[in-house]
Order: C-alpha cells, then sequence, then structure tokens
C-alpha cells in the first residue's frame, strides 16, 4: 500500500472521529442521542479504560481494541482518533502554511524517557489511591472536551442566536434564541491555560505534546515498539538526505544513524510521500533481515518473539420551574446570612462525592447534554483533587425531575446508568432553609417560590404570622434537585439550598395526594 494512500486513510479517518466528537461538547440541540454518542466515544482510550474499571461490561473495552490496534499497527489511535491529535495537527498545519517562506523544518529530538515514564506512572499512581486529578488535566480526550466545550460551544450559540434574529425579522420562529446561563472564571481560565500551552507546542515542534506530556502517547508508544508493521528505513537505499526527518512531526526520525523511534512515532505517515528513493516504508517489522538498529548496540533478531492479537434524541426542554416563578414576588431587602455549602451537590448516578471524584475526567460531555445547564465545572467546591469537575450548580438552574441524560452519556462510568424512577428518589442532597433569609420573615409578604416548584413536595408552607405561611423542610422526601434553591427569590444569598450528601442516599416516595379545588364548569372563564 503507497505512503499517499495510508495518509489518506488516516486524514478521513480522522475527520470522520473529529467532526462527531466535537460535536457532542457543541451540541445546543440535543441532536445527538445518549446511545450514539456512547458508540462515537467507544474508542476514546482513558474514558473507556475507566468505565470498564467501574462497570466491567463489554460496552467499554474500547481501550483493549485500541491496544490491539496499536500491537498492530502502531500508534493509530493518536493520528487518527484522538481529537487533540488533530487539534495540534491542524495547528501544526497553519503553522508550516504561514512559516513557508522560512523553510519551516522539523529535526530529530533526543527522547526525554526520564519525564515521558514520570508522566506516565505519577497519574496512574495518583489513580490507584483514589485521584484522577492528573488524569483530568493530561487526558487528550478530556483536554479536547473542555476545549470544544468553552471555544466551539459559544461559537454555535452565537450563530444560533444570530439566526434566530435574523429568522424573527422575517416573522419566521423557527430558530429560537439560546441562553448560556453561566460562565465559570476560574474553570475557564484553566482551560484557557492548558489551551495556550498545547497551541504553542504543536505551532513550534508538532507533536511535542504527545511525545513528551501525554500519558496516554507514552503508553501507546512504548506498546508500538512490538506493533506487527513499523516504519522502517532501508539501509541500503537511504542516503540520509534528511527530508523525512523534516517531514515527521513527531521529531522521532534520526536520518543521520538511520533510526525511527517508534515510541514517539504517531503513525501519521508524512514521511513514506516525502521521501524521493523510497527508502523508507511501513511494513511487517518481523523478519529475519533487521532494518532497524539502535545505538552503540547489537542488531536484533526478533523473530523468536511470539505476539497473539485477539480481538437521545433528547430535545432541550426545561419544566416549568425554568420559565419563571408564576407570582411576582418582589424582594426590597437584601438577606444577609451567607450559605457555607459544606460539600458540593454531585450528579445522580455518582453514587458518592468520593467515588465521583476519582472517576470524572472531567471532559465535561455532561455539561454540555445537561438540558437546564445545572451541572457546571467547579474549582474548589469538591477540594483540589476533584478541580474541573461537573457540580450542581442551582444557582445557575436545577435538575430535571424527569431527566437523566448526565447518566446516559458519561463515557467514564463517573456517572452510572440510571433508571428514571430510580432517579426521582435518588437523594444527591437536602434542602437546608434559611429562615433569616426568607422574605417572609424579613418582609412579612407572602411568597412560597420555593415549596410551589418543589418535585417532590419536600418543602411545604406551614403557618407562621396571621395569614402568612413559611417554608418547612421535609429530609425524607427531598431529592436535592435544587429546584427550590434556584426559585427563591432573595438576593445575594437564598434562604434556601441544598447541601451535598457525600454519599447519595434514596428518599421516600411522597404518596400525599393533592388537593384539588372542585371547578365549576358552569362560571364563564374569567378570560
Amino acid at each position: 500500500m503507497s505512503g499517499s494512500l495510508l495518509r489518506n486513510i488516516r486524514i478521513i479517518v480522522s475527520i470522520i472521529f473529529i467532526v462527531p466528537t466535537t460535536f457532542l461538547f457543541a451540541d445546543i440541540f440535543g441532536f445527538i442521542p445518549p446511545f450514539i454518542s456512547e458508540k462515537i466515544l467507544f474508542l476514546q482510550f482513558v474514558p473507556s479504560t475507566l468505565k470498564y474499571i467501574a462497570a466491567i461490561s463489554f460496552g467499554a473495552v474500547g481501550f483493549v481494541i485500541v491496544l490491539l490496534m496499536t500491537l498492530m499497527f502502531g500508534r493509530v489511535y493518536c493520528s487518527s482518533i484522538c481529537p487533540l491529535g488533530f487539534l495540534q495537527d491542524v495547528v501544526n498545519w497553519l503553522s508550516r502554511k504561514i512559516k513557508r517562506k522560512k523553510e519551516f523544518k522539523f529535526e530529530f529530538l533526543s527522547e526525554q524517557k526520564i519525564l515521558r515514564i514520570v508522566l506516565l506512572i505519577t497519574p496512574v499512581l495518583f489513580f490507584v489511591f483514589g485521584s484522577v486529578t492528573l488524569i483530568n488535566f493530561l487526558d487528550p480526550y478530556s483536554m479536547h472536551g473542555r476545549f470544544a466545550g468553552n471555544f466551539f460551544r459559544p461559537v454555535l450559540v452565537d450563530a444560533n442566536n444570530l439566526a434566530a434574529v435574523i429568522f424573527k425579522s422575517f416573522k419566521l420562529y423557527i430558530v429560537y434564541p439560546y441562553e448560556l446561563k453561566a460562565f465559570n472564571i476560574y474553570p475557564f481560565i484553566i482551560t484557557v491555560t492548558a489551551f495556550v500551552v498545547v497551541v504553542f507546542m504543536s505551532w513550534k515542534m508538532g507533536r511535542l505534546y504527545c511525545n513528551t506530556i501525554c500519558p496516554v502517547g507514552t503508553l501507546l508508544g512504548y506498546i508500538s515498539k512490538f506493533s506487527l508493521f513499523k516504519i522502517k528505513i532501508k539501509q541500503e537505499e537511504c542516503s540520509s538526505c534528511e527530508i523525512c526527518s523534516n517531514e515527521c512531526k513527531a521529531s522521532c526520525i534520526d536520518s543521520e544513524n538511520k533510526i525511527v523511534d517508534m515510541s514517539r512515532c504517531v503513525a501519521c505517515f508524512n514521511c513514506l510521500t516525502s521521501c524521493p528513493a523510497d527508502g523508507i516504508v511501513y511494513s511487517y517489522s518481523y523478519n529475519k533481515q533487521p532494518n532497524i538498529q539502535t545505538y552503540n548496540q547489537p542488531i536484533t533478531n526478533n523473530s523468536k518473539r511470539d505476539f497473539i492479537v485477539k480481538v437521545s434524541l433528547y430535545t432541550l426542554s426545561f419544566s416549568s420551574i425554568a420559565a419563571q416563578v408564576k407570582k411576582k414576588i418582589v424582594v426590597t431587602k437584601p438577606s444577609m446570612i451567607p450559605i457555607f455549602r459544606k460539600s458540593a451537590v454531585a450528579p445522580p448516578g455518582s453514587i458518592s462525592i468520593e467515588r465521583f471524584n476519582s472517576k470524572c475526567t472531567a471532559c465535561h460531555l455532561c455539561v454540555s447534554a445537561c438540558p437546564t445547564q445545572v451541572l457546571q465545572p467547579s474549582f474548589l467546591e469538591y477540594g483540589f483533587t476533584g478541580m474541573m469537575q461537573p457540580r450542581m450548580d442551582n444557582i445557575t438552574s436545577f435538575c430535571n425531575f424527569e431527566c437523566k441524560i448526565c447518566s446516559d452519556v458519561c463515557p467514564a462510568g463517573a456517572i452510572l446508568p440510571i433508571d428514571l424512577e430510580k432517579k426521582k428518589l435518588t437523594q444527591i442532597g437536602k434542602s437546608k432553609f434559611v429562615k433569616d433569609n426568607c422574605i417572609v420573615q424579613t418582609q412579612k409578604t407572602d411568597c412560597g417560590a420555593c415549596s410551589e416548584h418543589c418535585p417532590t413536595k419536600a418543602v411545604r408552607m406551614i403557618p407562621f404570622e396571621g395569614k402568612l405561611f413559611i417554608p418547612e423542610t421535609r429530609d425524607d422526601y427531598c431529592i436535592g434537585c435544587g429546584a427550590c434553591e434556584f426559585a427563591c427569590p432573595t438576593k445575594p444569598h437564598k434562604a434556601i439550598y441544598v447541601e451535598g450528601n457525600i454519599v447519595h442516599q434514596i428518599a421516600k416516595k411522597n404518596v400525599e395526594e393533592k388537593k384539588q379545588e372542585k371547578v365549576n364548569y358552569k362560571e364563564e372563564f374569567p378570560f
């Protein structure tokens, strides 16, 4: 198979993976249902590995297939499947176009072996001891997810809203405005910093991030040293012209010594198309005629080695809670009692905060998929080890009683799939009432917004003073959805808020019958 054909196949496969993967994080329309997103992300290495550990299911063996592909063909995951790899290639392509007049060339770089091993082993050790903090910051899939959610998603929102304005001017309402409800400054700064680092490295040195920092790249790189098919330099035909080395974005070809460092080769096949003498090939590697030598070492015969290779649609919608509080409540006095939440609220299906923090890679797919936008990236709400992981932000929104999309789309198993009826009884937190912040107490006026919007009626109104009623919370029925907190009109501090459960519990089902007013159908409608 010719080098140009291999390179074209690699580019086409990359596009096939990058387009739907990126759109998953930018999708504001709910076009891609969860069962499709699961298939799109099936081969993403880190989330697939973590999901297999968490769920041990056949649907999470994508990482095994990636390992087998690496043993067969080298680092094709890095060149064709990894979304961050594609982003680096685009940046580097732009760099080379701009620097064409300066005759941009790559150069062979020595392997930073100790640094690579340290950046591979350290995240693994952190994970073994229950923390995925370093994986969150270094996993290429999760990094790309945060880039897409923070940069591409707002662009799509702006384009959608511009289209809505244009169509509205023609009295066409086929596109509706979409509002991004929150902006989290510290997670955004962290994301921008990581983006700048990756872009700078790829602009200057191609796949330097992949071959120096990325733990996935290091792991697959060392496995690819034993792959069945490799890039090889023909000793007798190579003239050491360095053309292939100048085209190698992984900086792994030493033309002078006619060596290819397969631990860093990302199987981009650019070198194959550049060689004027066909002195570099991609072929079966285990034969009796060695083509690859190592520094100052005798030629190794690998023929004795044996390698066995085996192998929603949900529409974005809001419940009546998000629309508005039915009563027009005017707050005239600021609330004075600050709220100090002892623990953040983890999404339903995560089982416990500790488990969630030890499994979530902070890819933010659930943040992008959440219809009510209650899921927002954290800063220090979980502590340092849970930085960037999603939390329930009830100031921004609330968890829809009829929704479980986050548990359906999570690719890492940090949020396990949960039945809707079970989700409706999963207590992720408990509501806490701060009487001295409530306007019934401070302004002596009616409210009841929290009780009115509580889907389980865990918040009810009880007699207070005269004809006034004040909220009362009942922990047994509360599921911690945050509808009460979101609906509470007090500012700057809420009169009711949700305190997260460290370990999720099961709430009791409220079987109280709702009192229904008798309707006199003989009376005329008042409108």
